[in-house]
């Protein structure tokens, strides 16, 4: 897959390419956001994991619109398999699957880039805008 990359320079000098202002990248979490809340310590239970409603529509539009699609997942790279024939059994469309997403939640992302975070409490929607207050590094 080739992404819409935009050369940017700051300074004078070449930075990291970045997406153009109309793809999104999402990188989306698997356990407790599209299926059943299934711990690695569990596995057996990861093939048989009830998908929640609309999240795969909502995905898969999503894809359809040209967005990049990452699942991003604390499972370990023993799961890998597990997962993907999953994911492809429910037919979602997807370009990258990263393992071993750090447990435990309260996650603070630093980026050089804008990172817009949104936090599944139970339905799949497509997103909407709201103001919200978040932390930033003091000036």
């Amino acid at each position: 897959m080739k992404l819409p990359l935009k050369q940017t320079i700051e300074n004078g000098e070449t930075v990291s390419p970045v997406l153009s202002d109309e793809i999104k990248n999402y990188l989306i979490d698997i356990d407790g956001t599209i299926c059943d809340d299934i711990p690695n310590e569990e596995p057996e239970r990861m093939v048989t994991a009830k998908i929640y409603p609309d999240c795969l529509d909502i995905i898969n539009g999503w894809f359809d619109q040209g967005h990049v699609i990452t699942f991003f997942t604390s499972r370990i790279e023993d799961h890998r398999q597990v997962t993907e024939e999953w994911l492809k059994k429910h037919g979602f469309k997807y370009h990258g699957l990263l393992m071993g997403k750090p447990r435990g939640g309260n996650y603070h992302w630093i980026d050089n880039h804008i990172v817009r975070a949104t936090r599944y409490t139970g339905k799949f929607t497509n997103l909407v805008e709201k103001t919200s207050n978040i932390q930033v590094f003091d000036e």
